[in-house]
């Protein structure tokens, strides 16, 4: 039996950051992850391969759409999407890689396989090769993270009604995509493959995009968004989903209880995430999910449970990757008996279209809500000479103070 003072569940932004933080305070420490490869979501199939594609169409739209402007003539410019694709692997695979190396440097045990707690302080781990490992650890860090969820009338079968995993790995280019959600993860993935020639349609359930970002930045993602070729329906409710052979249909009712009828090759289901918190053991601990299936935690972010502690996508607030590192390292000080802080208004939120579009602090809603006296600064981006230069004139600069 192996035994260590901290043991982390999950090698994601905050499992890792957690694990990296506890060596750094000199425990010894182990971090599980039941998948090949550390990372997580972010690194594997969310942030780090989205936003390299996000990268790599940028390049394609500009050189179809912004090249002449500039006095730069190309012609016949082609799309390789396998090669893009091998890209976004190739960075997905050095990121991965360098979190391995981060393990090894700070002399983290890395154990692989599905772990399951067997009391508080013991956690069975399960490998992919029938192997059984019993890990002995004073204290337990779960950052199990998030999967993708879906709507009432919504099967996600992976083949045409897919999430963002697959919409990463499709083997071509959709000519129609139909995007159920106007969050991030739907803008972002909408956004590529509208500039790498898919006819793309958002259907968003609610009266406008992207909700928790202040409503100006929603309003002008619309705007910019739409002028780059998606289209949007707000205030529709998908109802059901029907796959045919090479297609998909999606039937919706707008505002005036009408249905609406989208056919495309394929269904992104990007309608948010759900705590991952699957065959944990938690029962066997006594520790009971809330009707969010979220796992309560206090202000130290320790769950009822003595020594037990959660992190990121299992535990109440954004489901961000920063926010989930800023809390490993906020658990890992307190574990070591240091006194940290965060302050959760002080981190961002961000939609990496072009376009970015990021706020951080109170939106002015939540301002209002709250009956705050204060003022508004904006200054457009199309009144500044440098984003002129580079023909960035979209967007503004909001402060509230």
């Amino acid at each position: 039996m192996t035994k260590f003072d901290t043991t982390i569940i999950g090698s994601g932004p905050g499992g890792y950051v957690a694990a990296i933080r506890c060596a750094q305070l000199g425990m010894q420490t182990a971090i599980i992850e039941r998948y090949p490869t550390l990372g997580g979501t972010c690194l594997n199939v969310g942030c780090i391969p989205s936003k390299a594609l996000l990268d790599s169409s940028e390049h394609f739209y500009n050189a179809n759409c912004h090249f002449e402007a500039h006095g730069i003539m190309a012609e016949k410019i082609k799309l390789n999407w396998p090669r893009m694709r091998q890209r976004k692997d190739d960075v997905v695979g050095q990121t991965c890689d360098g979190i391995k190396y981060l393990m090894k440097k700070n002399k983290i045990k890395v154990i692989s396989g599905h772990a399951s707690f067997s009391d508080s302080k013991t956690i069975s781990v399960s490998g992919t090769d029938g192997s059984k490992e019993t890990v002995n650890t004073e204290r337990v860090i779960i950052a199990t993270g998030s999967k993708p969820s879906s709507i009432p009338g919504v099967i996600i079968d992976k083949k045409r009604i897919i999430t963002s995993t697959e919409a990463l790995n499709l083997e071509k280019v959709p000519e129609k995509l139909i995007v159920i959600g106007g969050g991030v993860i739907g803008l972002e993935l909408g956004s590529v493959f509208s500039r790498l020639g898919s006819k793309v349609q958002v259907v968003e359930f609610l009266d406008r995009l992207i909700p928790g970002m202040d409503f100006s930045l929603a309003k002008e993602v619309q705007r910019f968004l739409k002028k780059q070729g998606l289209e949007f329906f707000l205030n529709h409710t998908v109802q059901s989903t029907v796959v045919e052979r090479d297609s998909v249909k999606v039937v919706a009712k707008n505002q005036k209880d009408k249905e609406v009828e989208f056919s495309g090759d394929y269904c992104l289901v990007a309608v948010g995430r759900r705590p991952f918190t699957d065959n944990l053991g938690l029962e066997k601990i006594a520790l009971t999910l809330d009707d969010k299936g979220r796992i309560p935690v206090n202000e130290h972010l320790e769950t009822a449970v003595p020594g037990i502690y959660a992190i990121g996508d299992v535990v109440a607030g954004d489901m961000l990757a920063h926010k989930a590192e800023e809390e490993g390292v906020f658990v890992a000080e307190t574990i070591a008996g240091q006194k940290p802080h965060i302050n959760y208004k002080a981190i961002p939120g961000v939609l990496y279209t072009w376009p970015e579009a990021a706020g951080v602090g109170f939106t002015e809603d939540e301002l209002k809500a709250e009956n705050y006296n204060y003022k508004t600064g904006n200054f457009p981006f199309k009144a500044l000479g440098r984003a002129r230069a580079s023909m960035d004139t979209e967007g503004f600069a909001k402060v509230l103070a």
